[in-house]
């Protein structure tokens, strides 16, 4: 018999041979300091702006002389504070919501919500391409029952919602709760959600008002709706929604989420959310720059970055339809609305992200299991920072490999 730990280490390096083999493989990477970012989520560019950093640097020196930085433990030991409770309570006024829970991430949060709300006996209903935090939070639930639906589709929900009534009258009759799970913008495609619409049809087929709404705004946040506030707000839908998980990693800069919802709610959390009893709470540095951010939000500070955003957004669009597209399976755009993430799909993404990060301009070839088998892409995000010199020269280097790749097609 071998040695165990040896045995264990082939089996991962197997593992990891398999990816390989996949072209599927993931790694750490450490950017050029100058690149040209076109790919994180840091839309605002808030992360690099000054005025952020002097509203940061003047929260952490107005704390008191020997104010801990630290948390010390969790919320529920000694990582409370009124500064976190305040924070909370600021949150949820900017965003319409009776109250809110603060959690270390967007994938805590999605963990800790859909891990224990759903009762035994309820259903969860979710979109194809929910996050990965949602699906294990599903996995870890006691809801009896979790159906998808195609992406972003209302005939699909209506569809799946028909069945699920149609086989347990106790659903129709308002007996078992229906937890509805779609994010609001996605990250990957970076389409928005017809709330409206699904709105509509849980109406319709669940009239006792036992349907309700989880919708992840990690990707609006900051940049849609009123002063960054969202797509929910933007439509006028925020009590509609049973619970909004509002994320500070992406265009706030900062760290952690919140989970808006009612008081009762809130209180359950923090009985029976485990990714949020059993961590270490948030020490002071990191609520300082949440707060930092929603000042900024709230006191319209951001609103000039996302109107340049929308500019660079349009003038980028504009550009790419003008491209000599021959081939579309090389080459393929798909872009939402005034979303600042750009799919740009190709049966070689790798290839052309390549060729752009030898230029100096950061994207990422998204494979599977990512996305689905198929719909591998560049994906390119926009930044309020970036400049149209920036968007010209990836754009020069995307037509550049566009003409190199159909000038080899054709010799074959």
């Amino acid at each position: 018999m071998g040695d165990p730990p040896q045995c264990l280490r082939d089996s991962l390096r197997q593992a990891l041979r398999q990816r390989e083999d996949k072209l599927c493989r993931r790694k750490l990477t450490i950017l050029p300091s100058t690149s040209v970012d076109f790919s994180s989520n840091d839309f605002l560019s808030l992360s690099t702006s000054p005025a952020y950093r002097a509203r940061f640097l003047d929260h952490l020196q107005l704390a008191p002389p020997m104010h801990p930085f630290a948390s010390g433990g969790s919320r529920l030991l000694d990582g409370n504070s009124a500064y976190a409770e305040d924070l909370e309570g600021f949150i949820a006024e900017f965003h319409n919501a009776p109250s809110g829970l603060l959690f270390n991430s967007g994938y805590d949060a999605n963990v800790g919500v859909f891990s224990s709300i759903p009762q035994p006996g309820d259903l969860i209903v979710y979109d194809e391409l929910i996050h990965a935090s949602a699906h294990e939070g599903m996995r870890l639930s006691r809801a009896s029952k979790r159906v998808k639906f195609s992406h972003s589709s209302p005939d699909s929900l209506k569809a799946v919602l028909q069945t699920e009534t149609t086989a347990d009258p106790q659903i129709y009759e308002g007996r078992r709760n229906v937890f509805i799970a779609i994010e609001s913008v996605y990250s990957m495609d970076g389409d928005v959600a017809p709330i409206r619409e699904f709105v509509g049809i849980v109406d319709q087929l669940l009239p006792n008002k036992n349907g309700y709404f989880i919708v992840d705004e990690a990707h609006a946040t900051g940049v849609f709706g009123p002063r960054g506030s969202g797509v929910v707000q933007a439509m006028g839908l925020e009590d509609r929604m049973f619970i909004r998980v509002h994320t500070f990693g992406k265009a706030l800069a900062s760290h952690g989420a919140i989970v808006l919802c009612c008081a009762d709610t809130r209180d359950y959390l923090i009985n029976y959310a485990r990714s949020l009893i059993y961590t270490t709470a948030l020490g002071f540095p990191f609520l300082a720059s949440i707060r930092s951010a929603y000042e900024l939000l709230a006191e319209g500070e951001t609103e000039q970055l996302q109107r340049k955003l929308g500019r660079l957004i349009a003038y980028f669009r504009t550009r790419l339809d003008g491209l000599n597209i021959k081939d579309t399976s090389t080459f393929e755009v798909e872009h939402f609305s005034n979303s600042p993430i750009f799919s740009l799909r190709s049966n070689v993404p790798r290839e052309l992200a390549s060729v752009c990060q030898q230029r100096g301009y950061t994207v990422r070839a998204i494979m599977p299991p990512t996305v689905p088998v198929g719909r591998e892409r560049v994906r390119v995000c926009l930044h309020a920072g970036n400049t149209v010199e920036e968007i010209d020269g990836l754009l020069e280097t995307i037509a550049m490999w566009l003409h190199r790749t159909e000038r080899q097609k054709t010799r074959l």
